[in-house]
């Protein structure tokens, strides 16, 4: 991730609020993401990595309870700071989402709120291997979303499953690979070999 230029206010750098982030739209080609109201872009995704996120989510679909959707490649906000204060917004891989907050945020023109999040899913690439597993790590965790899964696509295709555990942030499994099988948030069971085949 680079940063791009901020926005000026009388010739000084404007941090954004989440409010003005979601107010810009897309603004460059890749994507944008807004990191204590500072625009970083990432370059768009390579094919292998949008393969395995199309084919991850729609094993996540397929399992799902009702009252969840799967998203690709959606802002969300993590609510981090009040609203009148320079924001955090990230765009992850996936996430499992309340169908209702969907509904909710299309309906008022918001972007999704981490409170509503349930899952979010990173597909690691090699030059977001340290934003993902270190510093939206952190950044997940504070923003209160119970689940966050790392998914690394080098032999062997591997997932880590981390959960809240309270003041400690996310507690992480043991990297799954090959299969990967949780009861919690609910039963489900990925076939990992099938991100790539």
């Amino acid at each position: 991730m680079t940063a791009l230029p901020q926005p000026q206010v009388d010739g000084e750098p404007h941090l954004l609020t989440v409010t003005e982030y979601a107010a810009l739209g897309e603004t460059e080609p890749g994507y944008t993401e807004l990191q204590d109201g500072h625009l970083l872009m990432s370059p768009s995704p390579r094919p292998a990595h949008n393969r395995a996120s199309k084919r991850l989510a729609y094993q996540l679909d397929a399992q799902i309870p009702e009252r969840y959707e799967v998203f690709q490649d959606i802002d969300i906000d993590l609510e981090l700071t009040s609203p009148d204060e320079p924001g955090f917004s990230r765009r992850p891989d996936l996430i499992v989402v309340e169908r209702e907050a969907v509904e909710h945020a299309e309906r008022d023109g918001t972007l999704i709120r981490a409170a509503n999040v349930l899952i979010v899913i990173e597909i690691v690439s090699p030059s977001s291997h340290r934003m993902d597993t270190v510093v939206k790590h952190g950044e997940y965790a504070d923003a209160g979303i119970p689940h966050y899964w790392i998914v690394d696509l080098d032999d062997p295709i591997s997932l880590v499953a981390g959960h809240l555990a309270g003041e400690f942030g996310y507690q992480d499994a043991p990297a799954a690979t090959r299969t990967f099988s949780t009861k919690e948030p609910f039963p489900i069971e990925l076939d990992l070999n099938r991100l790539r085949a």
